[in-house]
């Protein structure tokens, strides 16, 4: 039996690693897709590099913000960081 301690050990180290390190970061992941395909026209929106807007125009991997009565900015998706309001 004192042969199959160390396996064990190494597997409860795995999976403490699992639950703490991988799993919320893969929901941040899943959460953060599934909010950047839900954006739509009219959504407030912040980009990760701090740029506010409205969104103008959706894309399958870009968006276009508007910054500004003549300026509308193309981002893609991923560089939204979040949605302040959601029209």
């Amino acid at each position: 039996m004192e042969q199959y301690g160390g396996i064990f050990t190494l597997v409860i180290m795995v999976a403490i690693m699992w639950f703490l390190l991988i799993r919320p970061a893969q929901k941040r992941q899943k959460a953060a897709k599934e909010m950047q395909n839900s954006l739509k026209r009219g959504d407030e929106v912040v980009t990760i590099g701090g740029i506010h807007g409205t969104v103008d125009a959706v894309d399958e991997t870009s968006i276009f913000l508007r910054v500004s009565d003549t300026t509308v900015l193309r981002f893609d998706k991923q560089a939204v960081g979040r949605v302040a309001t959601a029209s």
